[in-house]
């Protein structure tokens, strides 16, 4: 044998793309007919390719019997948006880790929901176990606490009424007029802590970012014989956090 081999290409697949492709060309839909002549496939090929991408939602299929792009790939495109938009703002979440010797975490509010966008730690800055999940425990973290504050009484309230306060330590707020109350003692305060409220051992501080009108949270963890620290982490966390809102806001 001579010379190396090149990749294995599987010709199903290049036919699918290339006849995705050439559906997307047409913004008011076109016939398979037209669609094979295109793409140089068989009819028959077209017909079967089609069927399976409309089955899938990658294609739909008008009233007209024309084809136009599905909202499959709506949701591709999406979250292809929300990784170009980690992968800006990941270096400055590594910088933060590194400034501060603490694993690094952005949070985002999307349906409802206050949901770990990214984590950024490492050998010398551990990420805290995260033995509950988010969803179950934006009472009890500073993460959590500082989307909930951002919020209006209305949307704030609507969280709470999905959520229940569980107690994860002996230290977790479990009452909503207690946790309302600390929410709304200071709202002009930088920054919120938890100090073992979600887990025994661990303090965080958080500060609020935002991705265009999308609330989110940027926090450290640290371990609790550490809790001196946050005050002066402060300031690096809200510097950090203009940075982040900016990587995150753009659309190019």
């Amino acid at each position: 044998m001579s010379g190396q081999e090149g990749p294995t290409l599987i010709s199903t697949v290049q036919r699918a793309f290339r006849l995705m492709e050439a559906v997307g060309a047409h913004e008011s839909g076109a016939p398979a007919k037209q669609l094979a002549r295109e793409t140089g496939l068989a009819l028959g090929t077209t017909y079967h390719l089609l069927r399976t991408m409309v089955h899938d939602g990658y294609v739909r299929k008008l009233d007209d019997g024309t084809f136009v792009l599905g909202e499959r790939l709506g949701a591709l495109h999406t979250g292809s948006r929300d990784q170009t938009a980690l992968s800006r703002v990941r270096p400055t979440l590594t910088e933060l880790r590194d400034d501060l010797s603490a694993a690094a975490y952005l949070t985002l509010y999307e349906d409802g929901e206050i949901r770990v966008a990214e984590i950024v730690d490492g050998p010398k800055a551990p990420r805290v176990d995260l033995w509950v999940g988010f969803g179950d425990a934006g009472h009890a973290t500073a993460l959590g606490k500082t989307v909930l504050r951002e919020l209006d009484a209305e949307a704030r309230a609507e969280y709470l009424s999905r959520h229940a306060m569980n107690d994860l330590t002996p230290r977790t707020i479990t009452y909503r007029a207690e946790l309302l109350r600390r929410l709304d003692a200071s709202p002009h305060r930088p920054a919120v802590t938890d100090i073992e409220e979600y887990r025994l051992g661990t303090a965080c501080v958080a500060v609020p970012v935002r991705r265009g009108e999308t609330i989110g949270s940027l926090g450290i963890s640290l371990d609790v014989n550490r809790t001196a620290r946050l005050d002066e982490a402060v300031t690096t966390l809200l510097t950090t956090a203009e940075r982040v809102s900016q990587g995150l806001s753009l659309t190019i």
